[in-house]
């Protein structure tokens, strides 16, 4: 594996289309609010972490990209469809630029920081198999939600190692994966696990964290 040159991935669908189901709880005005606070966020972080060379942002949405570019990343606009081909298409971008990692992260991760990915991927770069240099050539990290069934965040080392699988039961899809494809797989912890899909999310956000937005 080699992480030297990983690029950060942050998808999302579009401003004022994102965090739905927050509807009951916001409306939409300030739901946009909510969704545009948390992408400049991580955008705020992916830039300004030591381990991260790079940003794409894919997105349905052109304001969305703008954003991306005021903060020094890549704004694509892309009509995939879904989620996961929209990652595809972004990975292929940092491949592209010689990214030798990927590391997806939705922009619905309140506690995020520079120093929160600095963290996971040191953390990563870390993993030894002491006898074994073959079970390094390639790895699968994860951090799952706090209910342990979604990924919040999943690092690929060689990017291509394994296809993005978000969606239901994530975790195990994503694990699985990196099982068939002889990957070292590893699953960590810490302030990642807390993610914005649910009013009984943004309570727990805003309990651990403070107010959210601007």
């Amino acid at each position: 594996m080699d992480l030297r040159r990983t690029w950060a991935i942050v998808p999302i669908r579009g401003l004022a289309t994102a965090k739905t189901r927050l509807g009951p709880d916001l409306d939409p005005a300030a739901r946009r609010e909510l969704v545009e606070a948390m992408l400049r966020q991580t955008l705020a972080a992916t830039r300004d972490a030591r381990t991260v060379a790079g940003t794409v942002v894919v997105t349905m949405d052109p304001a969305a990209a703008g954003i991306a570019h005021e903060h020094h990343a890549i704004g694509l606009v892309e009509r995939a469809p879904g989620l996961n081909a929209a990652i595809d298409a972004a990975r292929s971008v940092a491949v592209a630029r010689g990214a030798t990692a990927v590391l997806v992260l939705p922009a619905d991760l309140p506690a995020i920081s520079p120093s929160v990915i600095d963290a996971l991927v040191t953390a990563a770069a870390s993993v030894r198999v002491a006898g074994d240099l073959e079970a390094a050539t390639a790895l699968v990290a994860v951090v799952a939600d706090r209910h342990g069934h979604g990924t919040n965040a999943l690092l690929l080392s060689p990017p291509t190692v394994i296809g993005p699988a978000f969606g239901v039961e994530s975790r195990a899809v994503h694990h699985a994966a990196a099982l068939s494809a002889g990957a070292r797989w590893l699953e960590l912890d810490g302030p990642l696990t807390l993610d914005v899909d649910t009013p009984a999310d943004l309570a727990v956000a805003r309990a651990m964290v403070g107010p959210l937005g601007r």
